[in-house]
């Protein structure tokens, strides 16, 4: 796959495009520009210190620069990265956006040019127009925050991997050398909730990426823990202001058996895009 770094003299906005396998993590590091990461398909785990953000499709991750992060692939991921010149976009936090058809297209096209130049009217006018897109993107609360202390930390990271464990938190706690009071304490003083709480926001959380992948309602508040689907839905309506249904009509893109439903846009996109390697690469550039 082709790739670029970050804008050099005369360059508004540099990309990258990438395909990265299964299991991939690129290590923390940081930019001296402004990013947008989206990925045409698959799904990204974005760490910045101690949050912890779910990236699904239809969605990017804005990462401001000079911000430490590292990247996880739980599955295998094209990767399409934007990098603005810092001032272009108005100062944003870290946040996990929703990607629009029209911000979608934008992205794609943005990558087949390779580069925006600063001095090109064209380019200017397209800059511009992306810019605003990103501007109006509509942040989502698929983000967690991770205790700092290392065993909270530990037991937590055990908990993302498996939300629907049935485990006993006692034994929980035992395996990583603490007392339930302390663990509670521990939250409570880093996260501002107990541990209960905390691991009702990674169901939900997790609950995003499989409704994003096409699973079924059912079928998702079975993986996420929740006995009852009538629970889960309550819980997830508490905390998204949506039914998980609306979600899905609202955010996610139509899907049958599992593929995206192929539409104009859709091929048009992807006529554009950069065409993926026959194999997966077997390392990838650490620039994203």
């Amino acid at each position: 796959m082709r790739h670029s770094v970050e804008p050099t003299a005369g360059v508004s906005i540099s990309s990258l495009a990438y395909d990265y396998p299964a299991a991939w993590r690129i290590p923390e590091h940081a930019h001296r520009s402004d990013q947008l990461i989206f990925a045409t398909s698959g799904i990204m785990e974005v760490t910045i210190a101690q949050t912890h953000l779910l990236v699904p499709p239809s969605f990017a991750v804005w990462v401001p620069l000079n911000t430490r992060h590292s990247i996880r692939m739980p599955c295998a991921v094209a990767m399409r990265t934007l990098y603005f010149r810092p001032t272009l976009v108005r100062a944003r936090n870290s946040s996990v956006l929703h990607v629009t058809p029209l911000l979608r297209e934008l992205i794609l096209e943005a990558i087949r040019m390779v580069q925006l130049l600063a001095r090109n009217r064209n380019h200017v006018a397209f800059r511009d127009v992306l810019v605003s897109q990103v501007m109006k993107a509509a942040p989502t609360p698929t983000s967690l925050t991770l205790p700092c202390d290392p065993r909270a930390r530990r037991l937590a990271e055990t908990t993302l991997r498996d939300p629907q464990s049935r485990v006993k938190l006692a034994a929980l706690c035992r395996d990583f050398g603490m007392s339930v009071r302390t663990l509670q304490r521990i939250f409570h003083r880093e996260l501002g909730m107990d541990y209960d709480s905390w691991r009702r926001q990674v169901r939900l959380v997790k609950s995003v990426e499989l409704l994003a992948t096409g699973t079924t309602i059912k079928a998702t508040s079975v993986a996420v823990g929740y006995r009852q689907a009538s629970t889960f839905i309550s819980a997830f309506s508490r905390q998204f202001g949506y039914t998980p249904r609306a979600w899905i009509a609202k955010y996610s893109p139509p899907l049958s058996t599992g593929r995206t439903r192929p539409t104009p846009a859709r091929d048009a996109a992807a006529a554009r895009a950069p065409p993926p390697p026959r194999r997966a690469p077997r390392t990838g550039p650490q620039a994203a």
